[in-house]
C-alpha cells in the first residue's frame, strides 16, 4: 500500500478570511461553520492563521505586572513585558490581523502523512494550512491524521 499523503487526508477549500475582518465576525464563521481555524490570505497568500484560542485569548483577563519597590526604585516583575503587551494587544483586537499567529507552520500536500503529524506534535499546534507550492490548497488537522491511521486497519 502507498504511503498516505497529506493530500490524501486534508480537508479541501478551507474558509479563509482577509486580515481585516472583525473578530467577532471571524467568531462566528467558525462556529457556524464547526471549524476550528481561519487561513487568513492576503489576496493569494497566506499571511496567517486565527484560531479559537486566538479568540479565547481576547478575553482572557489580563494580568498586569507587578512592581516591586526596592531600594526607593521600583522594579517590574516579571522583568519583561513582552508578553503583557502581547496580552493586551490581542484584548483590545478589532481585527483578525491583531490576533492571528501571523507566517503560521505550514505542510506541503505531496508531504508524508507522518510529517504532518510530526510537525503538529513538536511544533504543539492543532492543525496547519496545506500548501502547493506558494498555493493553499486545504488545512490537516489532528483530527485528520487519527481518522488516516483507521484507515489503514
Amino acid at each position: 500500500m502507498a504511503e498516505l499523503k497529506v493530500r490524501d487526508i486534508m480537508s479541501t477549500d478551507p474558509v479563509v478570511v482577509g486580515p481585516e475582518l472583525s473578530v467577532t465576525d471571524a467568531a462566528r464563521l467558525m462556529v457556524d461553520r464547526k471549524i476550528g481555524a481561519l487561513p487568513v490570505l492576503e489576496g493569494d497568500t497566506l499571511v496567517g492563521l486565527v484560531t479559537e484560542g486566538d479568540l479565547i485569548m481576547r478575553d482572557v483577563k489580563l494580568e498586569f505586572p507587578t512592581y516591586i519597590h526596592l531600594l526607593d526604585g521600583f522594579i517590574m516583575y516579571p522583568p519583561s513585558t513582552q508578553r503583557f503587551e502581547s496580552e493586551l494587544k490581542k484584548a483590545v483586537a478589532a481585527d483578525v490581523r491583531a490576533v492571528m499567529t501571523a507566517d503560521p507552520i505550514t505542510v506541503q500536500a505531496d508531504a508524508p502523512v507522518g510529517d504532518a503529524a510530526t510537525l503538529l506534535v513538536d511544533r504543539d499546534v492543532s492543525r496547519l494550512p496545506v500548501m502547493d507550492g506558494d498555493r493553499l490548497v486545504g488545512i490537516v488537522s489532528k483530527s485528520d491524521i487519527v481518522r488516516s491511521l483507521l484507515v489503514g486497519e
